[in-house]
């Protein structure tokens, strides 16, 4: 490992000037930074994924549904369509991406879903579009210094923490490290129960400012529900054949692996587009362990991909069930006392 980070060093070093003089041109305010006048909160990451952004911009969904009209703002990865886009009933992963189509399935129209590739034209759209908006959940927009949300919420995972990464690609960093100083707030993802000594370490190695706030996250998994007609999901001791295209399912794994057998994990990458042919090995699995009587357990995120596309006809036949996660986050009460301050003293009545 140590000699294929040597052969990459030179290439990491032009991305490192690259980005960093990218960085410096918005800090020195060469390069023009949008701000808008309502409230913006930006959930990103320094890393390339698997921070569990989704279920943290879902959790600041129920923290503000009641008391704020929220559109959400993605690039809408992997869709096939092209320019801004709001969710509505007519809505897939083909049109508005897998993770929109998520908070749209799950939260419908009690909030906007919104996506747009250009953050900036995507908010201006949203405030043009849907005036009665108060509140732009940003997602994974941490890179994107064309807008300037007024607060910013980095997410980094417990097991993969920033400060012991590289930047692409001798690692998995979008940017220098020294790129967490944006942050308001950090969120270190994914963690166990831990002692306040093992907090207290982490947090000197993150080395946030004075005025950055860290907290802890957990996973918190619901429960497993039908994606098909198929509705009976036993606690313990189910056969499950598990197909996952997320960038980190090894948590998941663990976790079902707990009260059931795992058959046969399908690993694809994240965002994977299912096709044909996995359905067919899929489902040849299936009459392998008839026997068995497995389950096919996914994410609830490729649980959107497989129910948008020309697949959902073969799967429906398929005892298929998705797994659903929530995240609860150590001190809640103060984690929410700050980003509720931040959204009133920045609302535009305020």
């Amino acid at each position: 490992m140590q000699y294929l980070r040597f052969l990459l060093f030179p290439f990491t070093l032009v991305y490192i000037i690259i980005t960093s003089s990218r960085n410096w041109l918005y800090d020195r305010k060469i390069k023009r930074s949008f701000r808008f006048s309502l409230p913006i909160i930006n959930v990103g990451n320094l890393s390339m994924g698997g921070t569990g952004k989704t279920p943290h911009i879902e959790l600041l969904i129920r923290m503000f549904k009641d008391d704020n009209k929220i559109s959400t703002l993605s690039r809408g990865y992997g869709r096939k369509q092209y320019g801004f886009q709001l969710g509505n009933s007519k809505s897939s992963a083909l049109t508005i991406g897998d993770e929109p189509m998520q908070f749209y399935h799950k939260f419908g129209n009690a909030i906007e879903v919104a996506v747009d590739v250009d953050r900036v034209h995507g908010v201006s759209e949203i405030c043009l579009n849907r005036p009665e908006v108060d509140l732009v959940l940003l997602d994974d927009a941490y890179q994107h210094r064309a807008i300037q949300p007024g607060f910013n919420m980095l997410l980094t995972s417990y097991s993969d923490p920033f400060y012991d990464d590289f930047v692409l690609p001798m690692g998995n960093l979008r940017e220098r490290r020294n790129g967490k100083n944006r942050a308001d707030i950090i969120v270190v993802t994914k963690s166990p129960v831990l002692s306040p000594k093992e907090k207290k370490d982490i947090i000197q190695k993150i080395k946030p400012k004075a005025s950055q706030k860290v907290f802890f996250s957990q996973i918190k998994y619901g429960e497993i529900k039908p994606l098909t007609k198929f509705n009976n999901f036993n606690e313990k001791d189910e056969n499950i054949i598990l197909v996952t295209g997320i960038a980190k399912p090894e948590p998941l794994l663990s976790q079902l692996e707990k009260s059931h057998k795992i058959l046969k994990h399908f690993n694809f990458p994240d965002h994977y587009s299912f096709k044909e042919k996995d359905m067919g090995e899929i489902y040849n699995l299936l009459i392998k362990f008839a026997d068995k009587s497995p389950k096919i357990v996914t994410t609830e995120k490729d649980a959107m991909r497989l129910l948008s596309n020309h697949l959902k006809e073969d799967s429906n036949d398929l005892p298929w069930f998705y797994q659903e996660i929530e995240v609860v986050i150590d001190e809640g009460k103060e984690f929410k006392d700050i980003l509720k301050k931040y959204v009133q003293e920045n609302s535009r009545d305020y």
